[in-house]
């Protein structure tokens, strides 16, 4: 069964667009609030490894949520896409602004340590524990779901930006192929293609030692 999108149910936020379109002032308010969740979610998990301890994700949220009510009139003439996928794309904007800005001081000390000497014997009691919920860890276990955490992002660092924005869409988002391909501009057998080779680079970088992986 796949997992939830973290983005709210799309046919209530059709809803309250029509809302907003129709003139409902308590609409927009639901329509941004409806989001802001998903949105520090997103923003919180990209911001972290990027320019962690420099920027507040809730800043970054308020910033996005402004910046959208401001074209709000403008989507609802024109919905060319979910709206969901157009708020991520304003705060994927917003967050390009503030890496370019902040480029000079992104990586923090801590995330300049190298993970790939850490290796780990039995996969499936590793699958295991990345899937149970934290209050059914044992310290052993949450411990090993933080070592795979850290290597998951170390190794997604280190991959080029197209290939960590689609992973990052599937599977931190848990959007679908072909709301991957709508976000994208690209037909779903691309959108799906791209995802796979993402997912081979991916597995490379975790697999290999730095000096055989070619990307």
């Amino acid at each position: 069964m796949p997992e939830k999108s973290i983005w709210p149910e799309h046919e209530v936020t059709q809803q309250l667009v029509k809302a907003v379109a129709d003139g409902d002032p308590q609409a927009v308010n639901d329509l941004m609030e409806r989001h802001r969740s998903a949105l520090r979610r997103l923003i919180q998990f990209r911001l972290d490894r990027k320019i962690s301890g420099r920027v507040d994700a809730s800043d970054v949220v308020q910033d996005v949520l402004i910046e959208a009510n401001r074209r709000l009139k403008e989507y609802v003439a024109d919905p060319s896409m979910p709206f969901h996928l157009w708020i991520r794309q304003l705060a994927k904007d917003r967050m390009i602004d503030l890496h370019r800005r902040h480029h000079a001081q992104k990586r923090s000390v801590d995330k300049e340590q190298p993970l790939n000497a850490r290796h780990f014997g039995d996969q499936s009691s590793l699958d295991l524990a990345a899937q149970l919920p934290d209050h059914e860890l044992t310290p052993a276990a949450a411990t090993i779901r933080k070592e795979l955490e850290e290597r998951f992002l170390e190794a997604l660092d280190q991959l080029d930006e197209t290939d960590q924005e689609i992973i990052v869409m599937r599977h931190i988002e848990h959007l679908g192929n072909s709301e991957v391909a709508e976000a994208l501009d690209l037909a779903p057998a691309a959108a799906g293609m791209r995802y796979l080779r993402a997912i081979r680079r991916l597995k490379a970088v975790l697999t290999d030692p730095p000096s055989q992986v070619n990307g």
